[in-house]
């Protein structure tokens, strides 16, 4: 290669990582930032602490239901296409929620950035893996994480600030600035390896089962203890399995199970992920809860407490990238998993009186662990894929996430429903809040100890993958 080819390449590839980890700190800070504003929305709009959960738990069940459909579309149609076409409807759910004259419709047009967010997560890694050789993925995976740990850092301290000097419809104004960047960096130098689109049809009528069966299930766990969610739950598990029956049949499955078999490595990667995200997920909202209610702290001092985790996050989160393409991730990992149970554990003792040293000792050695356990976890499922299904693998991945996250709601929605009620919170409620708190954080706390067995169990990736 010339010397001006490789400089153009080199180039291409600066572009690249700079747009996909600026959309990867996009995501983040703007679901961290409404976090801290969720008790302003829930005052504008008289929200129950459960229909409130629904700002968080409309953007993610969206999300979550299209991300596998947008991967395979990337692997057909281009992934360059398909993280465009999400980068504007983002902006345009943005533009909506920011706009939004009822708690109805910051609801849809929460759906409506899931939408787009689903797009931009099912072809990001997929677009850096693609630019980057083998031996540096787990570097600029290291990077692209701490981008989106930093959204998460940074997600609390701005939104706080904003909510207070400008409302809380202004963190939707930050995030349609921040698309409109993505887009222009996109559009400037992006280009489209035809040589990695695969041949066939998009698989239509199991993207519509699939889809179903995803916002079945969610429902489901969201409705937790209410008779409803059996319903919904059961009907979930008879579309699953009518999608399998169905995906073993067609021609040009959405989802190809070869992915899966023989893989350990793959397969066991995303159970550690799914598990992992189901027991850290919801320690955000519910210590947001708890430091603007039961300790009194406004939502600017509360984004600045909870900048702890991320922000470790974001430091730590490079350098365990970058190991993990000499170490096994699933040393790594496990490790993460089992310091991010302890930061947990933690947590689940905080009470009325409980100093900020102590929460932010907890919150530190949970973001030690995340990023212990996150980039070295993703280094394993994209290293475990082949090329051409690198838009599946990385949506397989978000799937897993978005899903782990929705469970984590769950988990919180049902001891909130149980222990608090589907009230508003007032200061007769705030001892049963602290209970929730404790009772949440001893069952995610569980899951991450369960989580270490499918970390341990992916058997090792770097000896497979130098194996000829």
């Amino acid at each position: 290669m010339s010397t001006a080819a490789q400089g153009s390449v080199q180039s291409n590839q600066v572009v690249i990582l700079t747009v996909t980890t600026l959309a990867s700190f996009l995501i983040p800070i703007m679901s961290s930032a409404v976090n801290v504003a969720l008790p302003a929305i829930s005052s504008e709009y008289n929200m129950d602490v459960i229909t409130l959960g629904w700002v968080t738990t409309s953007y993610m069940l969206a999300s979550a239901a299209l991300l596998i459909p947008f991967g395979r579309l990337s692997d057909m149609y281009g992934r360059r296409n398909i993280f465009i076409f999400g980068l504007f409807v983002f902006l345009g759910g943005s533009v909506l929620s920011a706009l939004a004259t009822s708690g109805a419709m910051l609801l849809g047009s929460r759906a409506v950035q899931g939408i787009g967010g689903s797009a931009i997560f099912a072809t990001s890694v997929a677009i850096l893996i693609s630019a980057f050789p083998p031996d540096k993925r787990g570097n600029v995976l290291g990077i692209n994480t701490a981008a989106v740990y930093l959204g998460l850092s940074l997600g609390p301290f701005i939104g706080g600030i904003l909510t207070e000097s400008a409302g809380w419809k202004s963190i939707f104004v930050m995030g349609s600035a921040f698309s409109v960047i993505c887009l222009g960096g996109s559009l400037w130098r992006f280009r489209e390896d035809k040589a990695e689109s695969i041949a066939g049809n998009f698989d239509l009528p199991g993207s519509v089962v699939y889809c179903l069966t995803l916002l079945l299930t969610m429902y489901g766990i969201s409705q937790v203890p209410e008779t409803r969610a059996v319903y919904s739950i059961v009907a979930g598990f008879i579309t699953a399995a009518a999608f399998c029956w169905w995906e073993t049949r067609a021609r040009d499955p959405l989802i190809n199970l070869r992915i899966f078999k023989g893989n350990r490595g793959f397969t066991f990667s995303n159970l550690a992920a799914l598990v992992n995200y189901s027991g850290t997920w919801a320690v955000s909202f519910m210590m947001s809860l708890y430091l603007q209610y039961a300790k009194g702290f406004d939502p600017r001092t509360t984004g600045v407490i909870l900048v702890t985790s991320p922000a470790v996050q974001a430091v730590f989160s490079p350098f365990f990238g970058k190991l993990s393409d000499r170490l096994e991730p699933r040393l790594l990992a496990s490790s993460g998993m089992a310091t991010t149970a302890i930061g947990i554990a933690l947590l689940a003792f905080v009470g009325r009186d409980t100093s900020i040293v102590y929460i932010v000792v907890g919150l530190a050695v949970l973001g030690f662990g995340f990023a212990l356990f996150s980039a070295p976890n993703t280094n394993a499922v994209m290293s475990s894929a082949e090329r051409q299904d690198y838009g599946l693998a990385s949506a397989v991945l978000s799937t897993m996430r978005q899903v782990g996250m929705m469970l984590s709601m769950g988990i919180v929605w049902t001891v909130l429903a149980l222990v608090v009620g589907r009230v508003e919170i007032t200061p007769e409620h705030y001892g049963d809040l602290i209970t929730s708190v404790k009772i949440s954080f001893l069952l995610c706390a569980s899951l991450c100890v369960g989580a270490i067995f499918f970390s341990t169990a992916r058997g090792d990736i770097h000896r497979k993958s130098a194996a000829p």
